[in-house]
């Protein structure tokens, strides 16, 4: 019998991340920030089917070294998280700390080792205190927190980044969430700082990888705040089969409408993390239509969104679209600067390569919300592609000037 998925799935209005069935997850204060929480874990009752895309970064941290090797296994039942430190630039001994958070878990769970990941997040080339996390790992509750857990991730973020959704495949209910955090150093050429997703579908390994390394291209990888790459960027996909639905194990409809649901979550928490940028008062959100090819509308989108005299044209309520269009021009693609049409907040500013006459003072009155669109009509194709970010602000300048001290 053919499986088949009922659309559309619905979003839960609180969003959990042990939410999908044989999750659990909790997060601590242990001192490795002044107060705010800094430690968790998610668990699964069964080894689970693991997917995981990582930072471009040719530094690369500690623990995204241990993730990146055990998950080659296809199984994760575990994942062990720090914020407040990156353990990133920390040498031998920081692989050996990361291998440390690895297996005081795994004891603690009495699980292998090869079956827990780990992340962390903060201040890069500072030694990890792992005597206050192995202690910590000990304070963590099997059923414990799972908003904690989202909170345990945060560094500059100001809020925490969560989504639930369900769907039916084959007359069973299957549920997926996730949380991220990111709000500094966004620049991704994979996915977020950090991400983490669970779900109780039935799927395999090489078919999850397969959909999130596909999907991050328009989710995580189309969002930029500040042009930095993270040394730490790490998302995982945890599906544990609990939902009990037949295997998904082929490319098919299903295997389809599963996508649906993953890029739904992804793009969710992606534009929750652009929303956020350090010290951002806008969402800009920049939609490249009739583009040659989708990944040109994608490069276009991203090469706006993340221009520095975009950015701060949009955070001074400056309609100033010279900006816009001198970063199309930048981007790596084709174009044809004749048949490009630009609009602001749905103002039109140019048409076919020339200015348009628009009210200025109206159009500047729009910039004061705190969502901005840019339309870009290259009239050139019949692809498109989004992209988003915040603007650049004095608080991102303070916030970053003062990281360390």
């Amino acid at each position: 019998m053919p499986q088949t998925l009922t659309a559309p799935f619905t979003t839960l209005s609180h969003p959990s991340i042990s939410a999908p069935k044989g999750f659990h997850a909790d997060g601590q204060h242990v001192g490795l920030k002044h107060k705010a929480k800094d430690l968790g874990w998610l668990i699964s009752d069964v080894p689970a089917a693991v997917a995981g895309v990582f930072t471009t970064n040719q530094v690369q941290a500690a623990p995204v070294q241990v993730t990146k090797q055990t998950i080659q296994n296809g199984q994760l039942q575990a994942i062990i998280v720090n914020s407040g430190n990156a353990n990133a630039v920390t040498g031998q001994i920081g692989l050996t700390h990361a291998k440390m958070m690895q297996t005081t878990t795994a004891d603690k769970l009495g699980i292998a080792p090869n079956l827990v990941g780990v992340a962390s997040t903060g201040v890069i080339g500072q030694i990890l205190p792992i005597d206050t996390v192995t202690a910590g790992i000990h304070q963590l509750q099997h059923d414990g927190d799972p908003q904690g857990f989202a909170h345990a991730i945060m560094t500059t973020d100001t809020n925490e980044k969560a989504v639930t959704i369900q769907g039916t495949i084959a007359g069973k209910r299957v549920t997926m969430s996730g949380v991220a955090k990111g709000s500094g150093m966004i620049h991704p050429n994979m996915a977020t700082m950090l991400g983490f997703i669970t779900t109780d579908a039935n799927i395999t390994s090489s078919l999850l990888q397969q959909a999130l390394s596909e999907d991050v291209e328009t989710s995580f990888n189309q969002i930029t705040i500040d042009g930095d790459t993270s040394t730490n960027d790490m998302v995982l996909v945890m599906a544990n089969g609990q939902a009990d639905n037949p295997l998904i194990a082929q490319d098919d409809a299903v295997y389809e409408q599963f996508k649906a649901m993953l890029h739904h979550v992804t793009t969710t928490l992606a534009i929750a993390i652009a929303n956020d940028g350090e010290g951002a008062t806008k969402l800009i959100t920049v939609t490249v239509s009739h583009a040659q090819s989708a990944t040109a509308a994608r490069l276009i989108a991203k090469k706006v969104v993340g221009s520095s005299l975009v950015k701060t044209a949009m955070f001074g309520k400056d309609p100033n679209w010279g900006r816009i269009i001198a970063a199309i021009g930048a981007a790596e693609t084709a174009i044809s600067p004749d048949t490009i049409a630009i609009s602001i907040n749905d103002y039109p500013v140019m048409q076919a390569g020339a200015p348009v006459a628009f009210n200025q003072t109206a159009l500047a009155n729009s910039l004061e919300d705190p969502h901005i669109t840019i339309q870009i009509d290259l009239n050139n194709g019949a692809a498109t592609g989004q992209a988003w970010g915040s603007d650049l602000t004095y608080d991102y300048v303070k916030i970053n000037a003062l990281y360390t001290t």
